[in-house]
């Protein structure tokens, strides 16, 4: 009994000094390769609210201004349209009795084509209200200029460890682990620039840049 305790201890402590050792000549460290990237996609949402006090109305011209702007879209290839939220609620008055009703109404809107967007994006303010224009990166931009600060940052982590090795003295390292974290910061506003000589003129976008950065985190042993 005492024996299998004995060899069980060994054994352990054996397993523990292996782990110890092997960890021994390990270095964590962290690099990153980042660029600016020029959003290319625009989103944008348009708003229309009506009030009346017969709820049919109400539903009536909503649905209305909704189909229409559906249709007016459709003569743009490039932009995608979609129904975005709807409707419709009480409107209390004195003595908290209901004295109408309101609906609301909202179509949202995907293009790289900013040039197009802004023509229907005029089109539809005649009877909508623009709720709010954001600029990012595309999917597929974005997949792109990944793959290409990927490899950028694989050549960073390499030439560090290198300079580490190089350093310590080390006659040579390999690379035990490493993990590669992705993150941007999409800008969230837009510039909006329009000639003054009409009522409403198609907008002019600024879209900005996103801030795109790729970082690894590894350990490497020294030998």
């Amino acid at each position: 009994m005492w024996r299998i305790v004995l060899l069980c201890s060994l054994l352990s402590f054996t397993l523990s000094a292996r782990a110890e050792t092997d960890a021994y000549n390990r270095v964590d460290f962290q690099v990153e390769a980042s660029r600016e990237i020029a959003n290319d996609l625009l989103t944008a949402s348009l708003l229309t609210e009506i009030q009346d006090k017969q709820p049919g109305r109400v539903a009536q011209q909503l649905n209305s201004i909704l189909n229409d702007a559906l249709r007016q879209a459709a003569a743009f290839s490039g932009v995608k349209m979609s129904s975005g939220n709807q409707r419709t609620y009480p409107v209390y008055g004195k003595n908290n009795q209901i004295s109408g009703w309101r609906g609301q109404g909202e179509i949202r809107l995907e293009s790289r084509d900013f040039k197009a967007a802004g023509e229907l994006i005029m089109l539809l303010q005649t009877t909508m209200q623009l709720g709010n224009v954001q600029f990012s990166v595309s999917t597929e931009t974005r997949s792109q200029a990944e793959n290409t600060l990927i490899t950028e940052a694989i050549q960073a982590f390499q030439l560090r460890s290198e300079a580490i090795r190089t350093a310590t003295g080390a006659k040579s390292y390999k690379t035990v682990h490493f993990s590669i974290n992705q993150n941007g910061m999409p800008q969230h506003f837009a510039l909006m620039r329009a000639a003054a000589d009409s009522a409403i003129p198609a907008p002019e976008f600024a879209a900005g840049d996103s801030h795109l950065t790729v970082q690894i985190n590894g350990t490497i042993e020294l030998q």
